[in-house]
Parts: structure tokens; C-alpha cells; sequence
């Protein structure tokens, strides 16, 4: 059994047995994770009367996507895991729904996007499916606005469809199928943020308010 689960966007878990998916639960609100992690999982695991030592592969969303969301996911997957004693692996989300595109028969260079609010998009561009049905990434993953990222495609002079398909965890899982029947699932669940953090430390030495004189 493999229990999915991806915060990217909103917060989506699944779980996928012998390629199949038992079930899944997606809560489209992009600012609560936090709050709905927890009873998702325990939701997931009551309704297929599954019990937690039972789940022997643990995928995460990596992103990319805005912090705060992306790593309550990636933190809830690393805690399971460690609980139950599961192994833990990480997947580009992006990948995911490239998967959920390409396995209907798509063709075309595939262009998936995803909000990355501050008027910017994540994206990357794929080429089908390799013989083990995993997406091929030709470019990215990466951050532009809009208008860069058309420019930048002119320059390469790709035309692609685009895909902005909601993150389901359920395509996470599938994918992750795959690449654990290739032996390809990798351990690093390292968030992908592609851009530094809003936070940073004050530098050093800096003075906060007004002088005072002696």
C-alpha cells in the first residue's frame, strides 16, 4: 500500500494499492493544511479499514510550491511514516499531473502550470512517457511570470498544451506506483520552493530604534 499525500495546492491524500486507488480525499482550501492534515489521513485509513502499520510506502508532494503549505504536507508524511515505520519517498507534484495528462493519451509537448501566487507561475514542460510510464521532463521545474515564461517558450520555439489540472494525490500515488515497480522512487522529500524564503535574518550588528544621546 502506498499513502499519498501533497499539499501544493490544497491538501490531498490517497491511498493506491497494487496500483489501484482505495481511496482518496481532497480539500481544495490552500490555507488550512494544517488544520485538516491530521483527520484527512485518519479519514483515508478508516473508511478502507486500513490500520496505519499496514501502509508500508509513504509519498510526499515535493512541490514546487509556497512555503508554509508545501512543508505541513511533507511534514505530515515524514512524521507517518516514521510512526508506522514506512518508508518515505518525495515526488515532484508537477510530475504528477503531467502523469494524469500523459496516461490519456496526450501527445503534444505538455506544458503544467501551477499558481505561485505573487503573479508568477511553477511550471515545467514534458515529452511523454518512458517505458516505465513516467514523465519525461524536458525543462524546469521553474518560477517566471506569465509573459516571461510565453517569451522564454518563443526563444525555444516550443509549442506545448497546457495542463492546469488540480494536484490529486491520487495521481501522486499512481506515479509512485510506477516508479517503485522500476525501482526509481527516490528518498528525497526536500520541498522544492525555487525561490528564497520571505523570511531572512536581520544583518548583523543592525540597531533597532532611536539613539540615545549620553
Amino acid at each position: 500500500m502506498i499513502l499519498a499525500i501533497d499539499t501544493s495546492a490544497g491538501t490531498s491524500v490517497a491511498l493506491i494499492e497494487d496500483g489501484l486507488i482505495r481511496a482518496e480525499i481532497t480539500v481544495d482550501d490552500n490555507m488550512r493544511h494544517a488544520e485538516v492534515i491530521g483527520e484527512t489521513i485518519a479519514k483515508i485509513l478508516a473508511t478502507t479499514d486500513t490500520k496505519p502499520n499496514q501502509i508500508k510506502t509513504v509519498v510526499a508532494g515535493r512541490g514546487p510550491a509556497p512555503f508554509t503549505g508545501l512543508r505541513v504536507g511533507i511534514a505530515a508524511a515524514t512524521m507517518f511514516a516514521a510512526g508506522v515505520g514506512a518508508k518515505l519517498y518525495g515526488v515532484c507534484s508537477l510530475d504528477a499531473i503531467a502523469f494524469n495528462e500523459l496516461t490519456r493519451g496526450e501527445t503534444r509537448p505538455l506544458l503544467v502550470t501551477a499558481d505561485a501566487r505573487r503573479k508568477e507561475v511553477y511550471w515545467a514542460i514534458y515529452e511523454g512517457l518512458d517505458q516505465d510510464g513516467v514523465p519525461i521532463m524536458i525543462h524546469g521545474p521553474a518560477v517566471n511570470k506569465p509573459q516571461d515564461l510565453e517569451e522564454l517558450l518563443k526563444e525555444r520555439n516550443l509549442v506545448t498544451v497546457e495542463a492546469k489540472a488540480p494536484m490529486r494525490a491520487s495521481d501522486l500515488g499512481l506515479l509512485a506506483h510506477n516508479l517503485q515497480k522500476a525501482n526509481r522512487l527516490d528518498t528525497d522529500t526536500a520541498a522544492l520552493y525555487l525561490r528564497a524564503a520571505d523570511a531572512v535574518e536581520p544583518k548583523p550588528n543592525q540597531r533597532f530604534g532611536k539613539a540615545v544621546s549620553g
